[in-house]
């Protein structure tokens, strides 16, 4: 149990919203950051604070009497925008992520855990391990990838290049889809964009790229559970994967998606000329569960079927 209020950043976002959930289930005081979202959990164990966290003072003051902080917050999109406009990324988040970490090593927080991407490692056929990063990255990634990459950095400087140092947690999850996930056609992630498509009924359902794209996909709440067990288990400068360890081709589960929600009679149209990210991300989540005993809980299709019925109840 994480003793002493814990930040959460990214508030009323989709992972931040869960993670401070999950935390005042667990009786632990938050405080958690909004920038343009309004909150969406309310608990007397919740303290809500208005933030632009590139800006110095504010962060100064999110860190404020924390022991712990979990940077959730960030800027970003799905592939269209990574496509068109791949900078948007860059300037706000490097400056975002500096910013923190300066006010938490400045209000002596106990310990930060970044959230990171799994686009930080090269394209391969084998799950990867947090030590296979080579500075390489997708094409596509390259902007995304370096930002994430040098905040990396940035942590472990933290945590190791100085003598007053400050304990710092690297976390590559695996794609993350549930409940509060972004569906906005223009900045919403695959899972996302597809449940969207077949509970609107689109007829053809429109898929960009061929389908069979594979990747490792978590359900939040899974990946909620590691990231809290991650602050509260790994001690001084480490990076880990939270995964489920499984690859799954979108063609399938965009079948799944249909049958879970009855859509029958559906039709299916891929879109080849349309933008795609990395065809296959396998991830290894073996470290996790050897120093964690973190293994991901949620099948996929129960969790399509909470993400579904959410997004049916409230949008």
């Amino acid at each position: 149990m994480l003793k002493g209020k814990v930040l959460v950043t990214g508030g009323a976002g989709f992972i931040g919203s869960n993670l401070v959930e999950k935390l005042t289930k667990q009786g632990i005081k938050v405080r958690a950051t909004l920038h343009t979202k309004n909150a969406v959990i309310e608990n007397d164990n919740i303290e809500y604070i208005h933030c632009d966290l590139t800006d110095a003072n504010d962060c100064a003051k999110a860190c404020d009497g924390v022991s712990y902080a979990f940077l959730c917050a960030a800027n970003t999109s799905g592939a269209a925008v990574m496509e068109k406009t791949p900078l948007v990324h860059l300037t706000p988040n490097l400056i975002m992520n500096a910013r923190m970490l300066e006010a938490a090593y400045a209000a002596r927080v106990k310990k930060v855990l970044f959230i990171s991407t799994n686009t930080v490692y090269p394209v391969t056929d084998y799950p990867v391990k947090e030590t296979d990063v080579e500075n390489e990255f997708f094409e596509k990634y390259f902007i995304v990838a370096w930002m994430k990459r040098f905040s990396e950095i940035m942590c472990e400087m933290y945590s190791t290049k100085i003598k007053k140092n400050m304990q710092t947690i690297i976390v590559r999850p695996a794609n993350v889809y549930g409940p509060r996930d972004d569906f906005e056609w223009e900045t919403s992630h695959v899972l996302p964009a597809l449940i969207r498509r077949v509970v609107e009924r689109h007829n053809p359902i429109k898929v960009w790229g061929d389908g069979k794209d594979i990747k490792d996909f978590i359900y939040v709440e899974d990946l909620v559970e590691g990231l809290i067990s991650a602050m509260e288990k790994i001690d001084g400068f480490d990076v880990v994967n939270i995964a489920s360890g499984q690859g799954y081709c979108l063609q399938d589960l965009l079948k799944n998606i249909i049958k879970l929600d009855g859509f029958e009679n559906a039709r299916i149209e891929f879109d080849t000329t349309k933008p795609t990210m990395i065809p296959k991300r396998l991830i290894n989540p073996s470290k996790a569960k050897e120093i964690l005993g973190f293994e991901s809980k949620t099948p996929i299709e129960e969790g399509l079927r909470k993400t579904i019925e959410w997004y049916r109840n409230t949008l």
